[in-house]
């Protein structure tokens, strides 16, 4: 049997909804909300953090965030979206999750 079509995927399966890191060492936070293209998080000294969440050819989701002074933080989350690894300009670590 040949397919002539293939069925165009509509909506994106990129993870959305409540974003939460913490960052072990000093115990700061980092939380914001978004869906896709457009992420927005908020740290405990009022930085702005804005950025995107990109879904890869494995089904993992990588996130780009940066804030009005250009410091970036990236990072990766498995394909289930259970957990979220970040890492800033630094070397900082942060760890978070998806609500």
């Amino acid at each position: 049997m040949t397919v002539i079509y293939k069925r165009k995927r509509i909506h994106s399966k990129v993870a959305g909804g409540f974003f939460h890191f913490e960052e072990p060492k000093s115990r700061t936070h980092i939380y914001g909300y978004g869906h896709g293209d457009y992420v927005r998080l908020r740290d405990e000294f009022g930085n702005v953090w804005k950025g995107a969440a990109e879904t890869l050819a494995d089904e993992s989701v990588r996130y780009t965030f940066r804030d009005a002074n250009g410091n970036t933080i990236t990072g990766l989350s498995d394909s289930e979206h259970s957990g979220i690894l970040l890492r800033d300009s630094r070397g900082k670590s942060w760890r978070g999750f998806l609500d």
